[in-house]
């Protein structure tokens, strides 16, 4: 494995099928999609994936599912920490780590309340680290039930308790980020894998020493992120970088609105089987969203055209 090589890593979204069931079918189709993209890695069992919307049970079958036909191509990690106590929560882990994951993620909001101190967290990690062996874990600063933000002396504590392979930041602010990354570079041969959730963050993270980027942006067009995420610290590629970056940032924003809608419906507009039925956003695109997420699609041709980026569908 390349220590310098950068990944991409996108937040899975669930299909659903007209009875608002999990659509497997559509599932096959859409893993084979992001692996033609060039990702390094896939989350399942995320807020992308309306892991709030769905059972313990479809958890573990979705995740069977994209174990099953990824076969080791590619890493693939598992929000895990669900249940009312640190012991059930330590009990789920271990159902989704024995799908077959890489590492089971840990909301950071799930193991303290929003006004409990860092002092509470830290021990409820502990509590989790304890209960559950040896198996590989990750953060996931996930903005539900609420945004747990880790603050800089936590961020070093957790490392120190190595732990953790994998961190999913949502601090969005670059002087937070940079912090975190800062820490990590001290702590010398630590085998966490940081990756941004925030795009317009790209370029600036992955050139401070992110492992890579983990954003919903992979819902509308993972063949960008991946680019940039290989050619951020090239510097034959940089006038490029930062054009997509400026491009990147631009339509951030659009994105998001009614996500994860908005993805399925671009989705279905590259090709993909992927219907537009959600658990998690229950109205229908509104004429003007849709015509904005056009916008962003012919946008989206034009940066290929123009870098010779190879749409994978």
């Amino acid at each position: 494995m390349n220590a310098n090589e950068k990944k991409f890593i996108p937040v899975m979204i669930t299909p659903f099928n007209l009875k608002a069931k999990v659509d497997f079918d559509a599932l096959k189709s859409l893993i084979e999609f992001y692996l033609a993209a060039g990702v390094k890695g896939l989350f399942a069992n995320c807020l992308s994936s309306e892991m709030f919307s769905i059972t313990e049970d479809e958890m573990l079958e979705i995740t069977k599912q994209i174990v099953k036909q990824v076969k080791g191509r590619v890493p693939i990690v598992a929000t895990g920490s669900f249940g009312l106590t640190i012991k059930d929560k330590a009990c789920f882990i271990k159902k989704i780590y024995d799908t077959g994951i890489d590492a089971a993620i840990l909301v950071t909001g799930h193991f303290a309340n929003v006004d409990d101190d860092d002092d509470l967290l830290l021990r409820n990690f502990e509590k989790i680290f304890s209960l559950t062996g040896n198996i590989s874990l990750g953060t996931y600063e996930c903005p539900a039930p609420y945004k747990r933000i880790i603050s800089a002396s936590l961020w070093k504590q957790l490392l120190e308790a190595d732990r953790l392979i994998y961190h999913k930041d949502t601090s969005i602010e670059q002087d937070q980020v940079k912090v975190k990354l800062d820490i990590l570079k001290s702590m010398g041969n630590n085998s966490l894998e940081f990756y941004d959730a925030h795009s317009p963050n790209a370029m600036f993270s992955l050139q401070n020493g992110a492992k890579g980027m983990s954003s919903i942006s992979g819902n509308f067009y993972p063949e960008i992120m991946v680019w940039i995420c290989n050619n951020a610290t090239n510097a034959e590629k940089q006038e490029d970088v930062k054009w997509l970056q400026s491009e990147i940032t631009r339509v951030d924003s659009l994105i998001h609105q009614a996500y994860p809608m908005s993805a399925k419906y671009f989705l279905q507009k590259r090709g993909l089987p992927v219907r537009t039925i959600s658990r998690a956003f229950v109205l229908e695109l509104t004429p003007g969203q849709k015509k904005t997420l056009d916008g962003v699609y012919t946008n989206f041709v034009g940066w290929c055209d123009r870098l010779g980026i190879k749409q994978a569908l």
